[in-house]
């Protein structure tokens, strides 16, 4: 098996495109539409993300069909959970969550350089990838990870997602979260990741985030949820984000 940095580059080939199929948790036919949306958008996608909130009331079986499902059809499948907690808890998430098929994980680094290297270090024995959030892409991420922390006397203060930035390089994690709706934080983080690892960023169109703006900026993936499960033709604005995206 190939490692989930190479996959995700051969997957996105001719779009940089994952759609974030995060649908509302009252929506009682999420396997079926999945399912509907991996077989018709599949051309225009690498890949396809399942939040927290989705897998939830999803049991093992269909969350496995998924998966399955998405492989088939070239898609890479990443588990949004913002895993973040002690490491034995960790282990036993991450483990889990390769069992069900997913290819990576969406981790909080607020758990700790130690606790990351951890995950980063199991997931890469499966050859399966971590992608740490930097900078989330929500308007209310600044007052959180543009909060200046010193992390000793000695140390001037930093923002956090600077320091978030650092350990996701030193952990060696494949990948960071940061906003379409922040472009400047973008550009900063990729002139110092360069390649070393993908930026991964979410919030375009419906949060206010440019496609092209974003690429130009850094980004080597765009998550996009709502502008294409809420258009009256999904297809179409999957494929015109896919455009914007090469």
């Amino acid at each position: 098996m190939t490692k989930f940095k190479t996959r995700i580059s051969k997957s996105s080939t001719d779009s940089r495109i994952i759609l974030a199929n995060d649908y509302n948790s009252v929506n009682t036919k999420i396997v079926l539409q999945t399912i509907k949306n991996i077989r018709t958008l599949h051309k225009f996608l690498c890949g396809i993300k399942l939040n927290f909130h989705v897998l939830l009331p999803l049991g093992k079986k269909e969350i496995i069909k998924i998966n399955k499902i998405a492989h088939q059809y070239g898609l890479q499948t990443i588990a949004d959970i913002k895993l973040n907690d002690i490491g034995n808890t960790n282990q036993v998430t991450s483990k889990t969550l390769w069992d069900f098929g997913f290819d990576a994980v969406i981790v909080n680094p607020i758990m700790g350089p130690k606790s990351l290297k951890k995950i980063v270090t199991e997931a890469h024995k499966r050859d399966k990838g971590v992608i740490a959030l930097c900078h989330m892409s929500a308007p209310e991420a600044k007052l959180s990870y543009e909060l200046n922390v010193k992390l000793s006397k000695n140390q001037k203060p930093k923002p956090l997602y600077q320091i978030f930035l650092k350990w996701a390089i030193s952990n060696k994690v494949d990948g960071i979260i940061v906003g379409a709706t922040y472009p400047k934080i973008v550009n900063h983080c990729k002139k110092i990741v360069g390649k070393k690892l993908d930026i991964y960023s979410p919030g375009v169109g419906t949060q206010g985030g440019n496609a092209k703006k974003a690429i130009t900026n850094g980004s080597d993936f765009l998550i996009v949820g709502r502008t294409i499960l809420g258009s009256k033709n999904p297809t179409r604005t999957a494929k015109q984000l896919m455009l914007a995206g090469t």
